[in-house]
């Protein structure tokens, strides 16, 4: 991969990709099912505030935060009310981000997944649209490290894993707090606004967080990381 005009000339290596809204399409799913849940149990929550606040941030930052505004502990059964029934909808309902597929293909081992998701949950949904051929074992969760995004301590374990230094990777985030935890990795940054979640205004969003670039669907972001 070749560097971009307007990013440190340090040429990236390795593609860190993350998976909610990069490579699968399922933030706007799983926002749903986490808020139906969320009303069914009287802690109702807008969908505005649930996506700034918690897409792309770590399953346990999400649980302790969402506790904290309701004043008390979340029912012992939450998280496993959400994901039996986010793991139905999934097998029904979930999709690749257009073009992804083919791009990760083009990527000839270069690229590795680094995702706020639980490893248990990587393993679905990558297998449900095709890319745990792709990824093998370089899939990398919040589940390995001891705080996750906004943290950057999941990009700092993905390059030490990969045997890379941080600045030989380019990471690829559709949330402002990937894009915060990969700047603190001292990694590049491209901003993707590609899945159903992001609106008009999203791309701007990453940029203020730090993204170098934009790239606002799959041929856009083959075009800025040079896929063969």
């Amino acid at each position: 991969m070749k560097a971009k005009a307007g990013m440190n000339q340090t040429l990236p290596t390795i593609i860190l990709f993350d998976c909610d809204g990069v490579l699968i399409d399922s933030e706007v799913i799983a926002c749903r099912v986490e808020l139906d849940v969320l009303g069914e149990i009287g802690h109702p929550i807008t969908l505005e505030a649930f996506q700034s606040r918690f897409v792309g941030t770590s399953r346990q930052f999400s649980l302790e935060a969402l506790a904290e505004d309701w004043g008390r502990p979340l029912p012992a059964n939450y998280g496993e009310l959400v994901r039996d029934r986010l793991d139905n909808v999934f097998r029904k309902e979930l999709r690749p981000v257009d073009g992804m597929l083919d791009l990760v293909r083009r990527t000839e081992g270069r690229s590795a997944v680094a995702s706020s998701s639980a490893i248990s949950r990587l393993g679905l949904t990558l297998g449900l649209t095709g890319y745990d051929a792709l990824f093998g074992d370089r899939v990398f969760s919040a589940d390995q490290v001891r705080h996750g995004k906004p943290a950057p301590d999941l990009f700092l374990f993905a390059a030490a894993r990969l045997g890379v230094f941080p600045e030989q990777c380019v990471v690829i985030e559709d949330s402002p707090f990937g894009v915060v935890a990969a700047r603190a990795a001292g990694m590049h940054v491209i901003g993707f606004t590609a899945g159903a979640h992001c609106g008009p205004d999203h791309g701007q969003k990453l940029l203020q967080a730090g993204a170098e670039r934009i790239a606002k669907d799959a041929p856009g972001l083959a075009g800025l990381i040079h896929t063969n």
